[in-house]
């Protein structure tokens, strides 16, 4: 069985839902238990998603991929200026 890979709006929907039971009075290794993931990736996940909404999400994948793009495109005419072709 391999490893599963949380989406990112899985991620931050995981971490809003143990703050909620924080809220409710549980104890965060229990509300961590809960939503089924371990200390270690809870904490790994808050380093990175910490205060993230679902729409800052989407706006950091969006950049991502215009960067991505971008830097694609910067490959390919150092390329073409250098006349290695």
């Amino acid at each position: 069985m391999g490893i599963k890979r949380h989406r990112p709006e899985e991620i931050v929907t995981k971490l809003r839902q143990v703050e909620v039971f924080c809220g409710q009075g549980m104890a965060r290794l229990d509300a961590i238990r809960q939503v089924s993931i371990t200390k270690q990736t809870y904490y790994r996940w808050c380093k990175q998603y910490g205060g993230m909404g679902t729409d800052q999400l989407k706006e950091l994948k969006r950049l991502r991929k215009a960067v991505s793009y971008l830097t694609l495109d910067k490959l390919i005419l150092n390329e073409a200026a250098s006349g290695n072709f």
